[in-house]
């Protein structure tokens, strides 16, 4: 009954989520940086700050923040002043030696909750994706969907997030980039934090419509 609706989040989802911003920047700079395990543990990161956006939208608060520009902004700029500050951290990366590049990038499990949280308040506090779910729960999704399909609805948001920020991490965190890395990795870095930066600005600039 509910497929239509459905595949409609589903296709809707796909087309946002691919879409390079804040969580792709930030998920490309932990598996180039950290490795493979450190990448994936920040997609499930992502994926699981969709279940914040999910549980406000449900539970009604969704609409108070729409209707706030207080709040909006003060999520706005917490999500800038995050993004920013990863972003000066990365732009002041200096070159290392490459034994102890090899060693940084095989310390993933140290690294692994760390990698999580990053990806977990990186979208958590994107005021992009706050409008989107907003949107999706109220445009695409009918009020009369049932809360159970709907959660059920945001579960494979958060799963299907997850999953191709998983495959995302995979490819960025390939042999040949790692080593790439290791010769290079600073300037990476330097240019992921160029671009955590002016995300976090164009953040701060974004208004609610």
């Amino acid at each position: 009954m509910y497929w239509t609706e459905f595949l409609t989040v589903a296709l809707v989802h796909l087309l946002a989520v691919a879409s390079p911003g804040p969580d792709f920047a930030i998920v490309v700079r932990e598996s180039v940086s950290s490795g493979r395990h450190a990448g994936i543990w920040t997609a499930i990161g992502v994926g699981s700050g969709i279940l914040v956006h999910v549980s406000y939208c449900l539970l009604g608060i969704g609409l108070i923040v729409s209707q706030s520009i207080m709040l909006f902004n003060l999520l706005k700029w917490l999500a800038a002043a995050y993004l920013i500050y990863i972003g000066i951290r990365a732009l002041r990366a200096k070159p290392a030696d490459p034994l102890q590049a090899q060693q940084a990038l095989d310390a993933v499990a140290v690294t692994a909750r760390g990698a999580f949280v990053r990806g977990f308040v990186t979208n958590g506090l994107n005021p992009k994706a706050t409008l989107f779910f907003l949107s999706l729960f109220t445009l695409v999704i009918s009020p009369q969907t049932p809360l159970l399909v709907q959660a059920g609805y945001g579960a494979y948001l958060a799963v299907a997030t997850a999953a191709w920020f998983c495959a995302v991490a995979m490819l960025f965190s390939h042999a040949r980039v790692r080593n790439g890395f290791i010769r290079l990795g600073h300037w990476f870095d330097r240019m992921m934090g160029a671009v955590l930066v002016a995300l976090g600005i164009k953040v701060a600039l974004s208004e609610l419509h």
